[in-house]
């Protein structure tokens, strides 16, 4: 808080470079800025056939709305944006979407990506927009209309920028900063924007403004283009909003957003932290020309301004259409559609484009037609000798010869603790380096393995905590079974219990009933007998021979004689 106290009159007074701070570190390579600014910028026309990859930003690939066959008009949405952390890609001319599969793209990886292949019918006919009244909607509204007209970071990043301009109640955006450095050599595609369209610069800056509310802006322009430092400030007089356009002394990396918070503001984004937690946000100056078009033309994203440099007849800036391949792009700079070895963006931070038929993407700011004097072949790499020069040069205030030994001996977790990942990967260390080391080369290895091992642990843990989820439901259902199966006993034995009730119960109604029974068989016994005259007597004696008598002569006469046997 007191950085931004102790620094706040230059906003007021616009102080000159006297007035900035400095960051540690820094080279001064050969700019060869002059050979693409010496024409203004040249406006390509579409080409036959465009190349559109889906993945032209950081975040998510965007989703298909298109499939083969179908007729689209210029600025016609063909992909949108999957999820807050992505982007949507449009049709850069009318025409037909004649195929969508994976085609190799412009990355160092060299792997091929999903891509949409547009047949342009010639006559680049445009859908129906119109320009929006900003003010008149609500911000998230607006939020999402940058985000359907695939506005990104153009300098490079290419991270979404409806993310960066949302405002944070945690992190309210004090300080806006427009990077207008272009501080790496031969890259000269913002410093042409910056001379021909300063206003519509200017007017997109003040978009943002609105968007993020912020109680200060500037732009930071390097103090080698003073023709681009004379129109943005001519153009920052007439704006309603106070923007202040300061000349930063030429360092490369002087262009780098950390590098040019620090000169601007005196205050230093801390290790693994984002420039809003010190409130501060910064965008490229491409980025608020494209802002600008789709705010006040209703144009989507469709083209960048490239630089085209090198051993080309008519190195140049020219706004391109996204697609169009780089081959196609040199040739009409002049160059040998042949050339090997290509370079996207700058000698210190690109890389070797893995061919020349690769499309046109967001990220495109600058093509480099290298040949032998330009570029020679590397010395051999000899052992380091300690000379602490990458330390020096370094901006970020590592220790690059101790990173270089911990990623050559994969000792990655002490490469974490000396804050690799703070590593920009600018190339100074490389620069300076009297050993010859390609010492980012080594960062780059690092750090890719870190993340490697980070997303196998991440999936080792994830697996770890499914296979204990289904530890604990097995073991949870084996107790609702056992308590079920305990249950079910319980009640069994209380049945057998109620069954045993009703047998006894049973068993005592049956000798009761057997009781009454005898009870009444003794009522009903005849008394008569007892106590009887002699008369009585012998009239019974006589009745009972009688019957054994009768008895005697039945069995006689069911047994044969012993003459019927005979």
């Amino acid at each position: 808080m007191n950085a931004i106290v102790n620094i706040s009159g230059w906003f007021k007074g616009r102080l000159g470079k006297a007035g900035l701070s400095g960051f540690n570190g820094g080279v001064h390579p050969p700019q060869h800025k002059l050979e693409s600014t010496s024409s203004p910028i040249r406006i390509v026309a579409p080409p036959g056939r465009l190349v559109l990859p889906l993945r032209q930003h950081v975040g998510n690939i965007s989703k298909l709305q298109v499939a083969a066959g179908d007729h689209v008009l210029k600025g016609q949405l063909l992909a949108s944006a999957d999820g807050q952390v992505s982007a949507a890609v449009h049709a850069p001319t009318s025409g037909v979407i004649v195929s969508i599969g994976n085609q190799l793209i412009p990355h160092p990886s060299g792997l091929p990506d999903v891509s949409i292949t547009l047949e342009a019918d010639g006559r680049d006919a445009w859908i129906e927009h119109e320009a929006l009244d900003y003010r008149a909607i609500s911000k998230p509204e607006l939020l999402e209309r940058l985000r359907e007209a695939g506005v990104v970071g153009l300098g490079g990043a290419t991270f979404p920028s409806h993310i960066k301009l949302r405002e944070d109640a945690r992190h309210p955006v004090r300080t806006l900063i427009i990077n207008g450095a272009e501080c790496e050599p031969y890259i000269t595609c913002d410093d042409m924007l910056m001379r021909e369209r300063a206003e519509e610069i200017i007017r997109g800056i003040e978009i943002m403004h609105y968007l993020l509310d912020a109680e200060r802006c500037a732009i930071g322009i390097e103090d080698n283009k003073p023709q681009a430092l004379r129109a943005m400030r001519e153009a920052a007089n007439r704006s309603a909003v106070e923007i202040d356009v300061v000349e930063v002394p030429t360092i490369y990396p002087g262009g780098g957003a950390k590098q040019l918070i620090k000169v601007i503001t005196g205050m230093e984004v801390p290790s693994g932290r984002l420039p809003t937690e010190i409130g501060v946000q910064c965008f490229n100056v491409a980025t608020a020309y494209s802002v600008h078009r789709v705010v006040n033309h209703g144009e989507p994203v469709v083209s960048r301004i490239v630089t085209v440099t090198g051993h080309v007849s008519r190195p140049g800036n020219y706004e391109t259409p996204l697609g169009m391949s780089i081959s196609e792009l040199v040739q009409y700079a002049g160059g040998s559609p042949d050339q090997a070895g290509l370079i996207m963006g700058g000698p210190m931070m690109g890389f070797n484009l893995p061919s020349a038929n690769v499309p046109v993407v967001k990220a495109t700011n600058c093509i480099i037609v290298p040949d032998s004097a330009m570029f020679p072949e590397p010395a051999p790499a000899l052992p380091c000798i300690r000379c602490t020069r990458c330390a020096d040069a370094c901006p970020v205030n590592l220790q690059p010869q101790e990173l270089y030994w911990f990623s050559r001996s994969q000792n990655l977790e002490k490469a974490r603790e000396y804050n690799i990942f703070d590593c920009i990967e600018c190339g100074c260390c490389s620069y300076v380096c009297p050993s010859n080391i390609p010492l980012v080369q080594y960062y780059r290895f690092a750090k890719s393995e870190i993340i490697a091992q980070d997303r196998a642990k991440e999936a080792a843990d994830i697996a770890r905590e499914r296979n204990e989820f289904r530890l604990m439901r097995i073991e949870r259902e084996k107790q609702e079974r056992a308590q079920k199966h305990a249950q079910k006993a319980a009640g069994a034995r209380v049945e057998a219990g109620a069954d045993n009730k009703a047998d006894e119960a049973k068993k005592a109604a049956i000798a009761a009933a057997i009781e009454r029974a005898k009870a009444q068989k003794a009522e009903v016994e005849p008394k008569n007998t007892e106590a009887v005259s002699a008369r009585v007597e012998a009239e019974i004696a006589g009745i009972e021979a009688r019957r054994a008598q009768q008895a005697n002569a039945g069995t006689n006469a069911e047994q044969p004689s012993q003459e019927e046997l005979k």
